[in-house]
């Protein structure tokens, strides 16, 4: 696998970047509580081969560019287990994200011979790449990041383009494409919902 085209920006994307194929997104934190665990590092990509990542030191996060693009009405935003990443995203940046694709979704809607979902998994399927989890646990907030890292974050937005094309494919074929839109459209309120302690609940239980 050739090594990703990486674009590091401080606090901000550049102005005039267009995504016209949508855009992959994914983030990274020092952990999985949004209001403990600070958001450090957005990740994204066109689908074009090169990654953008923008980071942040934790006493800004004022990123006009970034936020008029995730809640653009007419840029597809692709992640891959999106409640979590759009949930810190409105904690920090105070944006609504939308529209949605969660390729984490969709493969639970359309790969129903397996229970293997995570992005290593569809990008191994699909796409015939090893994905390395190596810095899954690392230290997003050091005032460096390694090449190493910065490739990792990389390849979480670089394969999302592809993997959606293949499910879209697949939840055509089982009739499930207008159930995972749906299901899209109430990722948001899904976030929401965690942000305000109810993570752990289903409030449409009995």
């Amino acid at each position: 696998m050739t090594a990703p085209k990486i674009k590091l920006h401080k606090g901000d994307l550049p102005a005039g970047l267009s995504f016209p194929k949508g855009v992959a997104i994914d983030t990274e934190t020092l952990g999985l509580k949004p209001h403990r665990d600070r958001l450090c590092l957005v990740q994204l990509s066109g689908g074009d081969g090169i990654a953008h990542l923008v980071k942040f030191d934790g006493k800004s996060y004022d990123a006009p560019n970034l936020k008029a693009l995730l809640a653009d009405p007419k840029t597809l935003k692709i992640f891959h287990f999106a409640r979590f990443d759009i949930a810190v995203l409105e904690h920090y940046l105070g944006v609504t994200t939308g529209p949605i694709y969660c390729t984490k979704i969709a493969s639970k809607l359309a790969r129903t011979y397996t229970d293997r979902h995570g992005l290593k998994d569809l990008v191994g399927e699909f796409l015939g790449i090893e994905l390395s989890k190596q810095q899954q646990s690392s230290d997003w907030a050091a005032s460096e990041l390694s090449d190493t890292q910065q490739a990792y974050a990389a390849n979480d937005v670089l394969h999302l383009h592809a993997i959606r094309a293949r499910l879209d494919e697949m939840l055509t074929r089982v009739g499930r494409r207008e159930l995972a839109q749906t299901a899209f459209e109430f990722l948001p309120t899904r976030a929401r919902l965690d942000l305000i302690g109810f993570e752990n609940d289903d409030i449409f239980a009995h």
